[in-house]
């Protein structure tokens, strides 16, 4: 069942879109802990329970199902311009993908011959170069063999590369709708990273976008004018300047968001143990 949810909203700005006229719809409960979403173009949500552990498909009106994605505690899902899912999976330690006939193989699970910490997030850029966050959180602090939380880079060749090696933990990754700036956010300084990207998907200009964020910030997205939906104490909507505009769902704790539907204008919000629908009137920045 769902239902209108008033959003607990304070706006600092108002700018842009009227969010005091948004309603949260709640379209998923009774989860654990929600630790990644994507829309797929063939119309439904994916979403991950962490805890369960279990990945799910949401089609419109319908309650979730549980699909065979993944049973090893699969968190940040990402899909390419071929329709293949990508997933970190958080007990196996590694970035798996699967083709469109659910055929799934190993991307990557080591680096310079040491285990992945426990991949995060994911995102894959239209021309195929993937990123992903590497964060060691809880147990994995005591079995990590890196000596560093990573932010890597795939090419579609498969060479891999360190974005960033940091002693504090990344936890959430995305693109800007042209590809050229990559978003990471910063667990432990309560950040969000900004890094430009060339036609050959390396990485620079590494600076820091947003500070002082309330709460860990998590998963984020970006919108086709430039701003980011952080998860954090709530969702923040922050400008493309990196001010604060807005909190969407305070008092709930955000894991991650998607953008979706047919016109990419709702914003589905992985809270702890729920998941939400905003219809923002705004396009998401599509990659795939």
């Amino acid at each position: 069942m769902t239902r209108g949810l008033p959003l607990g909203l304070f706006a600092s700005s108002a700018i842009g879109q009227d969010y005091a006229t948004i309603q949260a719809e709640r379209v998923a409960t009774n989860l654990r802990y929600v630790g990644g979403a994507v829309w797929s173009r063939d119309g439904f949500l994916i979403f991950s329970d962490v805890l369960k552990p279990m990945v799910y498909r949401l089609d419109p009106n319908t309650p979730p199902k549980p699909t065979e994605v993944s049973t090893s505690g699969a968190q940040g899902l990402a899909y390419d311009v071929q329709g293949r899912l990508h997933f970190c999976e958080l007990l196996t330690r590694r970035i798996m993908r699967m083709d469109r006939r659910g055929k799934t193989e190993v991307l990557i699970d080591q680096f310079e011959g040491k285990k992945l910490n426990g991949p995060k997030d994911a995102i894959v850029r239209k021309d195929g170069h993937i990123y992903f966050v590497d964060p060691a959180f809880a147990g994995a602090i005591d079995r990590r063999e890196l000596p560093f939380n990573g932010v890597f880079h795939m090419t579609p060749k498969g060479e891999v590369e360190t974005v960033a090696r940091w002693q504090t933990r990344p936890n959430g990754i995305a693109l800007t709708a042209d590809g050229k700036t990559l978003y990471v956010t910063d667990a432990d300084r309560h950040a969000v990273v900004a890094f430009t990207l060339d036609g050959r998907g390396a990485a620079s200009g590494e600076r820091d976008h947003i500070t002082d964020i309330e709460g860990v910030p998590s998963g984020l997205r970006a919108d086709v004018d430039g701003r980011l939906y952080v998860g954090e104490s709530g969702l923040g909507v922050y400008s493309r300047e990196g001010k604060r505009e807005h909190l969407v769902l305070d008092g709930d704790v955000v894991t991650n968001c998607a953008f979706g539907d047919n016109d990419f204008e709702t914003l589905y919000v992985c809270g702890r143990k729920a998941v939400y629908k905003l219809r923002l009137g705004v396009k998401g920045a599509l990659q795939y």
